[in-house]
């Protein structure tokens, strides 16, 4: 097996990836790289030191490395570009083989989510630009979060936010694991762009299946899109607020409703929201 580097396993998707790289594949051929590297140590693998604002750190990161997988920058959206760009770069020149990229699905025009996803799109164009294989995930939006958001939504008896009946594809981070790890390391789903998504849900679908897992009584409360960026804005203050009300005017416009590309790159079906809930539940 070719030796493969995954970056940001410090990071919750990167960890993921690895622990399931490793689950499946072993520990032999794969190289962790964090930008504190302590702080992965426990996955039991070599982890090499690395930011992605730093190409000469990359330079020596992806030494003897033939497959990565580039885990997106959780920076803002103007940085992002030129930080992937160090590590595409240094990839080529390294001798790194194929690129594997985590980028999202959504809209790159019309809300306030939408210079993230032009971000991604940009370096998903500069990967497909660099002469490497590749291959390229676009992830849905993580169902994680509204279910560590329960208590907040058991306190309001809603889920109040401004998607309407917009419908959301959601997945999860053991799910886009699974997907990754076959994308790493089976060539035929090479050059390919795939939507790693579930089958999409509307927030009153969502109520529900929390209440049937939790046991709650919430249900799905609609307000405006200026409303909500408002309270995300007021609560998260104005750059992760303007994103977070972007997410929602996304789903309410159906940037988020697109096909599923998952079975193709996992070989299986994705799991459905309950399902994915009830894992959640397990896993504390």
């Amino acid at each position: 097996m070719e030796k493969t580097a995954i970056t940001a396993v410090s990071g919750q998707l990167g960890r993921a990836i690895a622990q399931k790289f490793i689950a499946t594949h072993g520990t032999e051929n794969l190289i962790g790289i964090a930008r504190t590297p302590q702080k992965a140590k426990d996955l039991g693998i070599p982890v090499r030191k690395a930011d992605y604002n730093n190409r000469l750190e990359f330079d020596d990161a992806l030494k003897g490395i033939e497959i990565l997988l580039l885990v997106s920058s959780m920076d803002q959206p103007q940085n992002r570009i030129q930080q992937h760009r160090n590590i595409i770069e240094a990839a080529k020149a390294n001798g790194v083989k194929k690129i594997v990229y985590t980028s999202i699905i959504g809209d790159p025009d019309n809300n306030g989510f939408s210079p993230v996803v032009r971000s991604n799109r940009q370096t998903e164009e500069d990967i497909k630009n660099s002469g490497l294989q590749w291959v390229i995930g676009r992830n849905g939006l993580y169902i994680d979060p509204d279910l560590d958001y329960l208590e907040q939504y058991i306190a309001d008896g809603a889920i109040i936010n401004s998607a309407g009946d917009g419908l959301c594809a959601y997945t999860s981070r053991n799910e886009l694991a699974e997907a990754y790890v076959h994308m790493l390391t089976e060539e035929e789903l090479n050059g390919q762009i795939y939507n790693l998504v579930g089958n999409p849900i509307s927030q009153s679908q969502l109520a529900e299946y929390i209440n049937r897992a939790f046991n709650t009584q919430l249900e799905y409360k609609a307000i405006s899109v200026e409303e909500f960026r408002n309270n995300r804005i007021k609560d998260l203050g104005e750059l992760l607020g303007t994103i977070i009300g972007g997410i929602y005017e996304g789903i309410k416009m159906g940037a988020f409703n697109v096909k599923s590309d998952f079975e193709k790159a996992a070989h299986r079906p994705h799991k459905s929201v309950p399902e994915m809930i009830e894992e959640y539940k397990r896993n504390g």
